[in-house]
Order: C-alpha cells, then sequence, then structure tokens
C-alpha cells in the first residue's frame, strides 16, 4: 500500500487497540522516539492514544525515530509531515507520511488526524515484529470518497479570506493606555501560485500622570498595507513581486511606498522544505517616502532604489535544526547606504540526554534615512516612541539541556495541569 494510500485511510481509520500491557507476538514493544522539536504535536494526546507502542525519551533507546514537522497550508490550515526513521535493526526502512488539517478544524479533529497518520505510519515497523493481539483496523471507503468529492468542489478557487481585531485597555492610578488593532488578509496559494494581499492597522495612546498641569500623552500608530505575487518555474526557481504601502509615527514615515521584483533559487527541490531548503533571493526597485519630520539628511520626501539579496538555510534533521538566514540590502547609487543582518538558530543533540541551542542576531545598520534632523527627547527615550540611531544591533542566546533518568515516556498524569 503505498504512502498516500496510508494518508487517505488515516482521514477515516479507527482503530482497536490492546491494552497497554499486552505484549507484540516477539515478546517487546516497539520503542518509539517521537521528535517534536520543531512543532507543537500534541505528545501527551499521542502517547495517551498509541499505546502498543513503547515510547523513550532518547533516540538511542528506539527502533524508530519519528521527526514531526509541520507548515501552514495555503488554506490556513497545518500540514504535518511525518519522517519514520528505522534504527538499529531497522536501519534503512524509512518511510514519509502528511497529514493535513484544516483551518477550521477544531484542536481534536487535528489532533485525531495526527494520531491516526502516527498509527499508520508506525504499524509498517509493527508488523515487522510481529502485531499484537487485539489489534483490529476499520475502514469505511464511502467515507474516503465523500472527503474526496468535498475536496475537489471549491467555489472559492483557492482563495482565504481573514480578519482580526482586538481593543485592549489598561489603568493604574498615574497611568492609562488604550490599544487597538485591525488587520485583513487574502491569500490564494497553488502548487504553481502564491498571492498574499494583507493590511494591518494599530493605534496606541498612553497617558502619563506625572504631577503636572497637564498629563503626559504618547500616541503611536501604524499603517500598512502589503501584497505578494509568486509564479513558480518547476522545483527550483520562483519569480515574486513584492510591494508595500505604509505609514508609522515611530519610524518618522508620513507615508512610503516601495515596489520590487525578484527572483528566487532553491539548491534543494521545494517538495523537500520539510527537511531543507537553500534559498536565494534577489530584489531591487523603488521607494517612495514622504516624512512628518525632516530628517537627517535635509529630506521632507524623496525616491530612491533599493536592492536587496538573501541566502536562507533551513534543516531539520534527528541530530537537530539549523535555520540561518543573511541579508543585504542598500539604497543607491552608492553603497554607503546598507544594511547586512544575520539571523541564525541552531539546537544539536550531542549525546544521550544532552543538546545545546545557540540563537543570534546581529545587524550592521548604515541606512536609517528616516530619522528626523531633531534630537529624541527625553520622553521619547524612555517610552521608545520613535526610532533611534544605531550602528549595529546585537542579541546572543545559548542554552544547554541535560535530560536523565528512565527512558521510558509513555506515561501521561494530566493531575493539576501540565
Amino acid at each position: 500500500m503505498t504512502t498516500a494510500t496510508l494518508a487517505a485511510l488515516g482521514l477515516v481509520l479507527g482503530l482497536q487497540q490492546a491494552p497497554a500491557g499486552a505484549p507484540a507476538a516477539s515478546g517487546a514493544r516497539l520503542r518509539v522516539f517521537l521528535d517534536c522539536r520543531n512543532t507543537f504535536c500534541y505528545q501527551d494526546y499521542l502517547r495517551d492514544e498509541i499505546v502498543f507502542v513503547e515510547y523513550v525519551r532518547d533516540q538511542k533507546d528506539a527502533d524508530v525515530h519519528v521527526l514531526v514537522t509541520s507548515a501552514t497550508t495555503g488554506a490556513g490550515g497545518r500540514e504535518y509531515t511525518l519522517a519514520f526513521l528505522g534504527l538499529g535493526p531497522l536501519a534503512g526502512r524509512d518511510e514519509t507520511m502528511v497529514a493535513t488539517t484544516g483551518r477550521t478544524d477544531s484542536e481534536d479533529q487535528r489532533r485525531r488526524r495526527l494520531a491516526t497518520t502516527l498509527t499508520i505510519g508506525l504499524l509498517a515497523y509493527v508488523a515487522a515484529r510481529g502485531l499484537p493481539e487485539g489489534l483490529g483496523v476499520e475502514v469505511d471507503p464511502g467515507e474516503i470518497e465523500t472527503r474526496a468529492a468535498t475536496l475537489g468542489a471549491d467555489p472559492w478557487h483557492h482563495w482565504i479570506f481573514s480578519m482580526r481585531g482586538n481593543a485592549q485597555f489598561d489603568a493604574e492610578e498615574a497611568t492609562r493606555e488604550l490599544s487597538l488593532g485591525l488587520s485583513a488578509s487574502a491569500d490564494h496559494i497553488t502548487p504553481e501560485w502564491k498571492i498574499t494581499v494583507g493590511g494591518r492597522l494599530d493605534h496606541d495612546r498612553e497617558e502619563f500622570n506625572l504631577d503636572e498641569d497637564e498629563p503626559f500623552l504618547s500616541v503611536r500608530r501604524e499603517r500598512e498595507l502589503t501584497g505578494l505575487v509568486v509564479r513558480g518555474l518547476g522545483e527550483h526557481w520562483s519569480v515574486g513581486f513584492r510591494g508595500e504601502a505604509t505609514s508609522s509615527t515611530f519610524s518618522n514615515l508620513a507615508f512610503g511606498a516601495s515596489a520590487e521584483p525578484a527572483v528566487e533559487w532553491n539548491l534543494f527541490p521545494y517538495s523537500a522544505y520539510t527537511r531543507r531548503q537553500l534559498r536565494t533571493q534577489y530584489g531591487v526597485g523603488p521607494i517612495y517616502a514622504r516624512y512628518h519630520e525632516v530628517t537627517l539628511f535635509g529630506k521632507a520626501r524623496e525616491t530612491r532604489w533599493q536592492q536587496l539579496l538573501s541566502v536562507t538555510y533551513e534543516q531539520r534533521e534527528p541530530w537537530g535544526t539549523l535555520e540561518t538566514r543573511l541579508e543585504w540590502s542598500n539604497f543607491f547609487p552608492g553603497l554607503s547606504q546598507h544594511r547586512l543582518e544575520l539571523d541564525s538558530e541552531a539546537s544539536v543533540r550531542v549525546t544521550r540526554g544532552l543538546s545545546l541551542s545557540f540563537e543570534v542576531n546581529a545587524s550592521r545598520i548604515r541606512d536609517q534615512i528616516t530619522l528626523p534632523r531633531r534630537g529624541a527627547t527625553p520622553e521619547e527615550l524612555l517610552l521608545r516612541i520613535r526610532e533611534l540611531q544605531s550602528g549595529y544591533s546585537v542579541r546572543l542566546e545559548f542554552g544547554v539541556t541535560y535530560q536523565f533518568g528512565s527512558k521510558f515516556t509513555s506515561i501521561v498524569n494530566p493531575r493539576f495541569g501540565r
């Protein structure tokens, strides 16, 4: 039975499992290392529902390593990719399965679909050692056909619309704060096309009673409209166009607009995105800006050209994860006004129970063309209600995790929450 067929059956499969203590024919249950470091995968639920295997805490103790990754679908749901990697006597028996959930699916529907897919994938490995007694499978072909027909009829033609509003009010004796937000988006995602349009409005108002005649009032407003159109050209190339219109009191922008055609090349096939990507992207286009205040360069408005080059590498393997992005941009003519940014995060499993994590965000900043000519007031400095001049920014984070004790993790105890 193919992976695609198994995934289809997984939507409607019902399992009648033996009690947790029922042994396999070989006398020992399959040991599984469930690796969900890259995404939330309802681990407690899976361990509680799928009881014909034994879950272990470390990869070295497992017969099968299940690496779970996920990504957002065009419809706003989640696509979970489960890579089953055989270890020890099962080395070389590797499979990949996919579970897709909808945007409107309840949490229970999402975790049940994920559990069904995991169960189907594990059954192949369990069968190699002997199926547990009392394990039954029920399949309803009619439900599969009904779901397939439903997926084939799409009156919205792959368009997804979303709106969100929020309001927050906080008050103390000496302060008042009101935050309002509104956002909307429209997305059209197919294997060949990616079209996204979104808008955002944010309004923050803070009032401070400083025992003066009038309270100090701080207002910060952000407006943004963005659009992206991408056309796939095979497994390695894409072309696109990105546009933006924005205004921001923080960035001294009364109105800004940009248009940027771009091209992207991926060393690995796009279809392998859940495990690894190496994307190089280049874009160039004009930027128009009208400012609230005259800038450091004596401009009340201006039009510039900007180019951007970025390299992004992502890899998710049994040994850990690595995500790195290096981006360089500049306003031309000339190269003096530029910015170089590095954003990198790594998590590595060193040995049994020991893992290391490292994160770095660093920028060399030479392109703050929107900064006002006047200096910042003490209130603006303290409240960060306007952008400040800076030549660089750095953030480093390092972590060490070491676990020891029982190698089994099958038991779930929900008392007093999790």
